[in-house]
């Protein structure tokens, strides 16, 4: 394993759009062969998934009025705020697919990490997650390539809780399906658990700490290391000019279809959102935190034109593969969600 170094001019950079962007171009233009980790710390920040509605999950007019950044990222999982309190590590891997979706991978060494620490009770758990104490201290997420992925996620250690609280809004369905009542109830910060001896860290001190442990290092100057070039940055640039930074990536746009419904499944929320007349779906639009390495437009191109009727629903589900572009869901279930509305 090496690390990527991606400062500029020998500073971090702590602007999230850039940062966020990073991951597609590590993966399908400089493909590094073998394992390489980024890490690095956002300014505060709202991180959305690829396939998810931001005018549903985030409460916008607090995000502008408190400055905070919208950046939509290319992997699927959920909406998540970001800022100095929090840290980003992301493996890059090019020409070896073995680990491809496994997020025990991904999370092991980091638990390993607060093991260490003395924090015991830090593990893996549900679908993308690492917990203490069965509280959410980290979301992950992958997304894939040309036989290459970049795979990682946020570790909260010092999070304003309060800014998370107050600009994530997320579905009422998911809280319930997670047996909790809100954001708060079920994330945790890592450094209340710290020994006191580490209570002074910052979130740099633990960056390091926790990049030291990944690399199995007492310093990262030991560590084999790529720095990104001035032709490196030309590229990602031009890539935020031309869809990073633009508003219709990180926004999207809300179509604004009369009917909107929505469920908490396994593989995470599935929405709709869709207009219909005479019976027949006329404009649908999927949003959700589902992870997938398909395509959630053929299933909305099927469904254009289906009758609202189960049989219906359920021959243009099958017809789209939603396992293939949605994710392990039945075309039965799907079908009874749009005719819950």
């Amino acid at each position: 394993m090496f690390f990527i170094d991606t400062s500029r001019n020998g500073k971090p950079v702590h602007d999230a759009l850039v940062n966020q962007s990073l991951d597609n171009y590590l993966i399908n233009d400089l493909r590094l062969k073998g394992h390489g980790l980024i890490c690095y710390i956002n300014q505060p920040s709202v991180i959305v998934g690829v396939n998810q509605n931001a005018y549903a999950e985030i409460d916008l007019p607090y995000l502008k009025s408190h400055n905070i950044e919208l950046v939509r990222r290319s992997s699927g999982g959920g909406a998540v705020y970001h800022d100095f309190g929090n840290l980003v590590f992301e493996n890059i891997v090019v020409g070896d697919m073995s680990k491809f979706g496994d997020f025990h991978a991904i999370g092991d060494p980091v638990v390993d990490a607060l093991h260490d620490l003395g924090i015991e009770s830090a593990e893996v758990s549900g679908r993308n997650d690492m917990t203490i104490d069965g509280k959410k201290f980290s979301g992950m997420a992958i997304v894939k390539g040309d036989n290459s992925y970049a795979a990682g996620g946020t570790v909260m250690f010092d999070l304003n809780m309060e800014a998370a609280s107050e600009v994530l809004t997320p579905e009422k369905d998911k809280l319930a399906s997670k047996g909790v009542k809100s954001v708060n109830a079920r994330v945790t910060n890592i450094k209340p658990y710290l020994p006191e001896k580490y209570q002074d860290w910052t979130t740099e001190d633990f960056k390091n700490y926790l990049l030291c442990h990944m690399f199995g290092v007492d310093s990262m100057d030991e560590v084999e290391t790529y720095h990104l070039t001035d032709h490196d940055w030309d590229i990602i640039d031009s890539r935020l000019v031309e869809q990073y930074r633009t508003d219709e990536w990180n926004y999207g746009k809300n179509p604004g279809f009369k009917h909107y419904v929505s469920k908490h499944y396994p593989i995470g929320t599935v929405s709709f959102n869709f207009n219909e007349k005479d019976g027949q779906i006329t404009a649908v639009k999927i949003y959700g935190d589902f992870f997938t390495a398909g395509d959630p437009h053929v299933v909305e191109q099927h469904l254009l034109g289906a009758k609202l009727d189960r049989d219906s629903l359920v021959k243009a589900f099958n017809a789209a593969d939603p396992a293939a572009n949605l994710g392990k869901v039945s075309a039965e279930d799907l079908a009874d969600l749009i005719l819950a509305d």
